[in-house]
């Protein structure tokens, strides 16, 4: 009995591995600036978005459409204007 505990246990720790796994995700978007939003997800709009956010405006994450905060915007800047992909 001891043995089908630890065989249902050790399954239980994979089959958790997967879903964890299966919940991470790949998107693929913009670093625009907060004042354009979804307008400026395109590569035309690249300088534009550096001089929005040099001026106080607030990098976004634009993905399908949809506008995403940046919680740490240092970690973007090189990145304002361009088309990335996260991973998480």
């Amino acid at each position: 009995m001891r043995a089908v505990t630890k065989v249902v246990l050790a399954l239980l720790l994979v089959l958790s591995l997967f879903s964890l796994t299966a919940m991470a995700g790949e998107w693929t978007g913009y670093i625009s600036d907060s004042k354009c939003g979804a307008k400026g997800a395109k590569d035309e709009h690249a300088d534009c978005a550096v001089k929005c956010v040099k001026g106080g405006a607030a990098p976004v994450f634009v993905s399908d459409g949809k506008i995403y905060k940046i919680d740490d915007a240092s970690k973007v800047q090189n990145h304002i204007g361009h088309k990335v992909t996260i991973y998480g």
